[in-house]
């Protein structure tokens, strides 16, 4: 039974943090470039490189690695083998809040089967460690003699260090290992590291097929039935078959999407339907897409010739290719489109992919990852429940990633990017996630994501909120936690970013020539899988799991929740109309007197005056829209239950809305959905019929469908006409208006002449088999 939720529970808050963006800092100020989050204080140690280490094996040599210990945690560089001269250039970060030592220990050994050999040592007062605070450059390394165990200098044996203290804003915290992540295996620290990813660039490939010649089907007595056959990757387009010729005609286009560096080709083979789902080759040929033509523009890239290769099989044994035939194509790149790497409208990139198309920018976004609370525990280990979490945030083609906190429900990464925007009508996502791959294996589980729609935002104010993050799962709506976000959006110029509410949403080519429908959601689904297959090979790599998650994969799959969901917010956006509605019944009705009065007179001065018609309707918006400012938003837009109707949906339909597609539930539980379907798809397509009905009851008042209707609508169209031109409008318009104010008692209970005379007109539903 699904938790009925707790007011407020999935409410967003509004928080404090210690940023200086937000004119409150603790401590030292961070750099300008790290202002939307916390200060967070690290001992940072670069283990560079040693020389002239002593020999500690009997083949004298040793195998050297250092160790860097503070207090309890200790890091580990690699080893190597048989090297006395050993470089590492490895950094170190010891987060200050868990330090509780005054002394920093470098340890030189030498890795031994049984007991590791002591070689030497360095020790630091971490009182007397300098800071370094960017832009500063960075601390040089220095040279120092390794002493024993007593701390006297050894004769030979030397360590390059440098130890300085910083915060998240040093060069260096990127790549260091932390100590945070101090249980972490060193082949699992780099898929804990946080890293920007830029999503490939995406082009549209358009084919358009034109026509073949001289085609030669293996069958001289029979014409063949062709169509042709395009590939790129796994993505396949078919031409419609041509029967009865060997020289037909086609001019469709098959449109295909493709990312750079171009890695496969684009393969056209030419078939003939010889049988039942079985195709002959009559031709083919292979084009390499960096032989394509670019198009950024409406001009025409004109059509090629293209051989057609084939090859003929005798006795076993293939022969030479022949150029059987030819094929007429004509083939570009188009990136005058911007290419939809996204599975929905929440697009955070409106740009098209040639950069001879790109505007200047408009502005910057900054966030500031800062921390999480109250995660739910996404695994187990020693036992107890534990979560592994990191963020990634995108917008545009970067996508961005937090570092790891191992172990933690309350993690605090206080990591800050940034983002040029050229539209600020586009959203920014948010996703966190349990990291399910640093110990092998495994998935990473989603946790919960955050939108943020840029063009909600005022300029330059620092929104620091605290976000419920809200899963769907088959149990219910779930919060699974909350994250800390600060959010700045600056714009370079007001004007500009005004002037881009003028400007088309989308590049020039996507309005001269439209996608379909089909086309659109065949592409959409083929970018998402080129972005995630791109960003799984990165390193440490963004999985698929995380990519179709953020990209909202699978939404457009039908679910009762959804559908309940739109059909509400269709009624909310009606619920403006029927309002007024209503109030202008309750006005016809008299229900307050001296409010229909002063209608009556407002009505009279419209009709003698119609030139104040229009600035009365526009003050009118204008008094609206100054008192609706009230009621103005204060907060972000964030993830709501009870619009999504997530907060009152059965189990069954949570049940349906997780299967798989095609379903993998058995024939009685299919029976009942589908059942269920027909009977939400009647009443649906009762209201469509209605609608419909209204319609083509306007339509047979001049088609003659009903003769008499239809005759007496014409002979009252010529009677209006004449009335209408000896009649002054004014007098028409305070007739008609006091016929519809007409006080009750005038009124009959009955539907009116019109109305009766509408209802009697002829539909189509008639027939309707």
């Amino acid at each position: 039974m699904q938790r009925p939720p707790v007011p407020g529970e999935f409410a967003i808050k509004q928080t404090a943090p210690k940023i200086a963006g937000a004119g409150v800092t603790g401590g030292d100020k961070l750099t300008c470039a790290y202002d939307l989050v916390e200060q967070m204080d690290y001992l940072y140690v670069r283990v560079v490189k040693a020389k002239e280490l002593p020999a500690k094996d009997v083949t004298g040599g040793c195998d050297p690695y250092v160790e860097v210990k503070v207090g309890n945690y200790k890091g580990v560089t690699r080893h190597f083998e048989k090297k006395s001269n050993p470089e590492w250039n490895h950094v170190f970060a010891f987060s200050q809040d868990r330090l509780q030592a005054s002394f920093l220990e470098v340890v030189v050994k030498d890795k031994d089967v049984v007991l590791d050999d002591f070689i030497g040592k360095i020790q630091f007062d971490l009182s007397e460690v300098p800071k370094r605070v960017p832009p500063d450059s960075p601390l040089a390394p220095q040279w120092y003699r390794l002493e024993d165990r007593k701390g006297d200098k050894i004769k030979s044996g030397e360590i390059m260090l440098a130890v300085w203290k910083g915060t998240q804003a040093d060069e260096a915290f990127p790549d260091a290992w932390h100590s945070d992540a101090a249980t972490v295996s060193r082949e699992g620290v780099t898929n804990i590291r946080g890293k920007v990813y830029l999503a490939p660039k995406l082009w549209y490939v358009r084919v358009n097929v034109i026509e073949c010649q001289d085609l030669l089907p293996s069958d001289k007595a029979r014409l063949p039935e062709v169509s042709v056959r395009v590939t790129l990757g796994n993505q396949v387009g078919r031409t419609k078959i041509h029967s009865k010729t060997v020289n037909p005609m086609w001019n469709e286009d098959l449109v295909f999407v493709t990312a750079e560096p171009f890695e496969e080709p684009l393969v056209i083979n030419v078939e003939d339907r010889v049988g039942s789902n079985k195709d002959e080759i009559l031709g083919r040929c292979v084009i390499p897409l960096s032989n394509i033509p670019r198009r950024f523009d409406n001009k025409a890239v004109p059509p090629r010739w293209h051989n057609l290769e084939k090859h003929h099989i005798v006795e076993g044994e293939k022969k030479e290719t022949k150029f059987a035939s030819k094929i007429h194509l004509r083939i570009c790149l188009e990136g005058g489109y911007h290419v939809l790497d996204e599975s929905t409208q929440y697009s955070s990139d409106v740009r098209p992919t040639s950069k001879q198309l790109w505007k200047s920018s408009i502005g910057l976004l900054e966030l500031g990852i800062i921390s999480a609370t109250g995660l739910s525990p996404m695994k187990s280990r020693d036992g107890l429940g534990t979560t592994d979490a990191y963020c990634v945030a995108k917008y545009g083609p970067k996508w961005v990633r937090t570092r790891t906190i191992i172990g933690s429900t309350a993690p605090k990464w206080n990591e800050q990017y940034s983002w040029e925007v050229y539209d600020p009508c586009t959203v920014i996502t948010i996703g966190v996630f349990d990291n399910g791959h640093w110990q092998g294996g495994g998935k990473d589980t989603k946790i919960g994501k955050v939108r943020i729609r840029l063009s909600t935002l005022e300029t330059d104010r620092v929104y620091t909120h605290s976000y419920p993050l809200i899963v769907l799962q088959t149990s219910g709506v779930k919060k699974t936690g909350e994250v800390q976000l600060a959010v700045r959006f600056s714009c370079t110029s007001f004007v500009n970013m005004l002037h881009k509410y003028t400007q088309p949403l989308l590049p020039k080519m996507h309005y001269v020539h439209p996608l379909s429908i089909s086309q659109t959601d065949n592409l959409r689904h083929q970018a998402t899988q080129l972005v995630s297959m791109r960003l799984n090979r990165a390193e440490p790599p963004l999985k698929k799991e995380v990519v179709e998650y953020m990209l909202d994969m699978g939404i457009h799959i039908w679910s009762v929740r959804r559908s309940k969901a739109n059909f509400f917010r269709i009624m909310n956006v009606l619920s403006g109309l029927i309002a007024v509605g209503k109030w202008f019944d309750q006005i016809c009705h008299w229900k307050n007197p001296l409010t229909t009065i002063l209608i009556h007179v407002l009505f009279v001065i419209l009709v003698l005056y119609p030139e104040l018609i229009l600035p009365t309707i526009f003050l009118y918006l204008f008094f609206i829209g100054i008192w609706q400012y009230r009621w103005k938003p204060r907060h972000p837009p964030h993830m709501d239950i009870r619009l999504s109707h997530a907060d009152a949906i059965g189990p069954d339909e949570l049940d349906e809305e997780f299967d798989s597609f095609p379903t993998s539930k058995g024939s009685d539980v299919v029976r009942m959905r589908y059942d269920r379907l027909r009977s939400i798809g009647g009443r649906i397509q009762t209201v469509v019929g209605d609608l419909a009905t209204q319609g083509e009851r306007l339509q047979s008042l001049i088609s003659w469908r009903d003769p008499r209707a239809s005759a007496l609508f014409v002979t009252l169209c010529l009677v209006m006409a004449f009335v209408l031109y000896v009649t002054p409008f004014q007098a028409v318009a305070l007739v008609l208006g006091f016929y519809m104010l007409r006080h009750p008692r005038f009124r009959h209970k009955l539907p009116s002449l019109p109305l009766n005379f509408f209802r009697r007109l002829p539909a189509r539903n008639d027939s309707l088999l």
